[in-house]
């Protein structure tokens, strides 16, 4: 059976990449982003006149959106077997100067939007008995962060607890929840992140001496939404270059 899966934030970046290689493994892809114009315009490069490919706009904060993209994916592909929740806004502001806005606004993003995402269709894998979740975690969430905000760090260390307490809950039903958890990878938002002139001593900090690779995360995230994937759950896989070793 054809498995048909949802990648947030995936317009542009590292969801890009996750969903370019899903399609390539023989999913049907669902590309969404809270923008339309751009899941679609990101959907048109990918579409090789199968069909296997659809544009959904998704503000992941709201779970009646959630649902909504559910029905136009039910529409389109009859059912959803698996749910990448990639979609995270990425601030550096020094922890000193963040406002109580911009602090709630990184977090309803950035956590509020991954529980809503595992609440809602964990919901509905549960009601079908088998569903995989593979949740975007970061190193910052982990280590405090060096380059990003205090925001992102603590909604991506909120998200490593959010996908065991999934796993718990929705282990005896078939579905899978897990996290990914990578260090810093060769990718626009990174760069924009560290300025050139400090990528030097990045690297330095680095113990492989480089920046990741995206399509590993993309094959990661594949191997962890495969059918073969009942026995790992609860799981964080740290892909980070040995930033972070436990």
């Amino acid at each position: 059976m054809t498995q048909t899966v949802l990648v947030t934030g995936a317009a542009a970046g590292l969801g890009n990449v996750i969903a370019t290689h899903l399609l390539s493994q023989g999913y049907q892809v669902v590309l969404s982003d809270v923008s339309l114009a751009r899941a679609q315009q990101a959907a048109d490069k990918l579409d090789n006149g199968a069909g296997n490919v659809l544009a959904l706009a998704l503000d992941i904060r709201q779970p009646q959106a959630f649902e909504k993209a559910l029905q136009a994916i039910e529409t389109r592909f009859g059912s959803l077997e698996v749910l990448v929740n990639n979609a995270a806004l990425t601030l550096a502001t020094p922890v000193m100067e963040i406002d109580v806005e911009e602090f709630d606004q990184v977090i309803s993003t950035n956590l509020r939007g991954t529980f809503v995402g595992c609440q809602t269709i964990g919901r509905y894998f549960a009601k079908k008995g088998y569903g995989r979740i593979i949740n975007l975690a970061s190193l910052a969430g982990q280590n405090g962060g060096t380059a990003s905000g205090a925001h992102y760090a603590a909604s991506k260390g909120g998200i490593l607890t959010l996908t065991k307490i999934f796993a718990r809950e929705l282990g005896k039903s078939g579905v899978t929840v897990n996290a990914i958890a990578p260090g810093p990878m060769d990718l626009p938002s990174v760069h924009a992140l560290v300025p050139e002139e400090k990528m030097a001593g990045l690297l330095q900090m680095i113990p492989v001496g480089k920046l990741g690779d995206a399509e590993f995360i993309a094959q990661a995230v594949a191997l962890l939404a495969s059918p073969q994937a009942a026995f790992v759950t609860g799981a964080t896989w740290d892909i980070n270059g040995g930033l972070f070793m436990r």
